[in-house]
């Protein structure tokens, strides 16, 4: 149950990510450098207070149950699947939030180096997340079936 709940939940967070790089920030390209800063620290103040914080967290735990359960008894595509979630968290607190609160220290003087770097690092989010995913999924379409 748990590597459900870790595949799920990357797979929530890493739709969010892809969905952010794919259409969001293309969008907010378009707006003045003072509006996108704005929306972008709106949205980041919404992300850390909503329902956001709480499906992030709650993929974050899940993942790092996975790998606690799955060190012990040795379960390769476990620790991938929780690794794999673990690194996407890594890199949200280690890049994507610093970045965010240096946006809203510096404003729209920032935006252009903003807006690079936190697409780039969210991409690779969203790819670390959707690689969980990928793994569970090949895992169980290649497992044998119980037919007892």
């Amino acid at each position: 149950m748990i590597q459900v709940a870790t595949v799920v939940g990357a797979g929530l967070v890493g739709g969010i990510y892809a969905a952010f790089s794919a259409m969001i920030m293309p969008a907010l390209g378009h707006l003045s450098d003072e509006d996108a800063t704005a929306a972008m620290v709106h949205i980041n103040r919404a992300a850390e207070r909503g329902p956001f914080i709480m499906l992030f967290g709650s993929a974050t735990a899940a993942a790092i149950g996975l790998a606690v359960t799955a060190a012990p008894r040795g379960a390769v595509t476990d620790l991938l699947i929780a690794g794999t979630s673990l690194t996407s968290t890594l890199v949200t607190l280690a890049v994507s939030v610093p970045l965010n609160r240096r946006l809203e220290r510096e404003g729209a003087t920032f935006w252009t180096v903003y807006r690079r770097r936190w697409t780039a690092s969210n991409t690779v989010r969203a790819a670390l997340a959707t690689t969980a995913v990928l793994t569970a999924g090949t895992h169980w379409l290649n497992a044998p079936v119980n037919t007892a």
